[in-house]
């Protein structure tokens, strides 16, 4: 009896599984230590090094060749520097000596300027003298043509002490400015129209003979008196009777709005009485009108 053969089997001849299949990144990493970026990088450093200089001598010679191009620049510099100078040397002193030339010029036109006013100045006294008529003595006293003397007060008047500019305090009345401790252009009108209601004949401020058409006015801090600026303190001379200017000058309005500017606003003032003064003319007179004196003719 036949026996039935056993169907055989046959398995895959696979090959075994590594032990460290499973750290499959762990592996590449170890095998792989060295980036392929860092390998060329590498490489090409290798190729370069053996092919032409050294990198290091290459840059000391590219900066050796900086270092002589900044020098041959700062030599044409200086060479260029050295050969201007004479030139602008000498365009420098043609420019002081016009400079010079032209303030010798306007001193000299200011000094004719004066030389001529005191000239008009002295024929119009002369004028205002001769003709006159009986009242030229009072004309000339009036309109400051002449020197006068005698008796009178002498009124000083200065600043507030430490008195400052712009400190925002409240206006002084009818000033006009914020008030600074400073006396203004109208505290100064104020006072020489008092002085003239109280009496006085003439009046002079810091040596400034006043008129009828004087002007006392102000550019910024400074007091003009017919556009010649003051300095404090103002010495105020007033020729009169001394004996009634001075309480009468006190007792009228503009005596007390000076006392007042001394009580509420620091400003300093001295009243006093002089046997003699003396007060120069008027620098310049200014003339209105003026009219010819007409001869009589002879009968024909």
């Amino acid at each position: 009896m036949c026996g039935m053969s056993q169907p055989s089997h046959h398995r895959s001849s696979a090959p075994p599984a590594r032990p460290d299949a499973s750290m499959s990144l762990l592996t590449h990493v170890m095998d792989h230590s060295l980036d392929e970026g860092y390998a060329e990088a590498s490489a090409r450093r290798a190729a370069e090094g053996t092919s032409g200089l050294p990198r290091t001598l290459k840059a000391k010679l590219g900066l050796a060749a900086g270092l002589v191009l900044a020098a041959m620049v700062v030599t044409l510099g200086a060479a260029q520097a050295r050969a201007t100078a004479p030139v602008l040397a000498k365009e420098r002193h043609e420019l002081i000596d016009r400079v010079e030339r032209a303030d010798a010029h306007a001193d000299g036109l200011e000094r004719d300027i004066e030389r001529l006013r005191d000239t008009v100045a002295a024929r119009q006294r002369e004028a205002l003298k001769q003709y006159g008529g009986e009242q030229g003595q009072l004309l000339a006293l009036l309109s400051g043509a002449t020197e006068v003397h005698g008796p009178g007060i002498k009124l000083t008047v200065d600043d507030a002490k430490g008195s400052t500019t712009g400190d925002g305090s409240a206006p002084r009345e009818s000033a006009g400015f914020s008030d600074t401790g400073r006396l203004r252009d109208r505290d100064m009108q104020k006072i020489v129209n008092g002085l003239w209601q109280s009496g006085a004949e003439a009046i002079s401020i810091n040596g400034q003979r006043l008129t009828s058409l004087s002007a006392i006015r102000a550019a910024g801090d400074a007091i003009l008196v017919d556009n010649r600026p003051l300095v404090p303190p103002y010495e105020v001379l007033a020729i009169g009777d001394k004996k009634r200017l001075g309480t009468t000058f006190q007792d009228s309005v503009d005596g007390q709005y000076l006392h007042v500017l001394q009580e509420n606003y620091g400003i300093r003032y001295s009243l006093s009485s002089e046997a003699e003064m003396r007060l120069p003319a008027a620098s310049s007179l200014t003339v209105r009108t003026a009219t010819a004196v007409e001869q009589q003719k002879g009968a024909s």
